[in-house]
């Protein structure tokens, strides 16, 4: 048995236990005893795939990506289905309901919602491990306790999603960046209505890419989870192809928007 629900308080260091509870996080994580992954990307949600130019994330590697739990949860959310231990450090307001909406299986997710200064020290024991972590860094690191840990994702295979903000700033060697932005919710009218849905814009580059990619996505969709938004139809230019009779008359033009929009 892994770490689930039941150890979320647990694995919350408070105060002077904080030293304490991460040796008992190395134990439970060591019963796990994770090998090394053996495939080169994790996968991501079919919504996602045109973004990287493989198809997915990177093994052994880190990206930076924008501080949006539905962001980091989307990300998380196909190498889960698929079975894969995940793990979120140092987020408090993501929510499991959340979790559960994107499809996120709740007994292979690690929460570590408050590790404080102890950050660094979670995540490193968790990468031996969880073949997937997003973290929010509580601290700026130095370039050597970075470069550390980028060798120890490298030996193990764990790929790590670092959430940026001002304090901490872009995560150092970092493969690539997936960013959201243009936010526009949807459903409130002139006073009345709820929010149901939100169309964002998703840009990536990564070293193999530095040329930025993007997709528009429902994150989060009319269900929750992330959608892929459909074809805009109404874009299409309208089509007037004439056909001509035998008698000279002629048909009259077609629309092939029309068509489209019909199937």
């Amino acid at each position: 048995m892994g770490i689930g629900l039941d150890a979320v308080t647990a694995l919350s260091p408070v105060g002077d236990s904080r030293a304490g509870e991460v040796l008992r996080l190395r134990r439970e994580i060591s019963r796990m005893q994770r090998r090394r992954s053996e495939h080169p990307l994790l996968p991501l949600d079919p919504a996602f795939a045109s973004l990287l130019p493989e198809e997915g994330l990177q093994t052994g590697a880190a990206y930076t990506v924008t501080s949006s739990p539905g962001l980091v949860l989307a990300l998380l959310s196909a190498a889960s289905q698929k079975g894969l231990w995940c793990a979120v450090v140092g987020m408090p307001t993501l929510g499991v309901e959340a979790a559960a909406g994107f499809g996120i299986d709740l007994e292979r997710l690690i929460l570590v919602p408050e590790p404080g200064e102890r950050w660094l020290a979670v995540t490193s024991a968790l990468s031996e491990v969880v073949p997937l972590i997003a973290v929010h860094p509580g601290t700026r690191m130095r370039d050597a306790d970075a470069s550390r840990l980028n060798a120890r994702l490298r030996d193990r295979g764990c790929t790590l999603l670092v959430t940026e903000s001002p304090a901490t700033g872009i995560w150092p060697q970092s493969e690539g960046s997936i960013r959201i932005h243009d936010p526009h919710w949807h459903g409130l009218g002139a006073g009345w209505g709820l929010l149901s849905d939100c169309t964002v814009t998703v840009t990536a580059q990564t070293r193999r890419a530095p040329m930025p990619s993007s997709v528009q996505v429902r994150l989060p969709g009319s269900r929750g989870g992330v959608e892929a938004l459909a074809a805009d139809l109404s874009s299409l230019p309208a089509r007037h192809d004439v056909t001509v009779f035998d008698n000279g008359t002629a048909a009259p033009p077609v629309d092939i928007s029309r068509w489209a929009a019909a199937g």
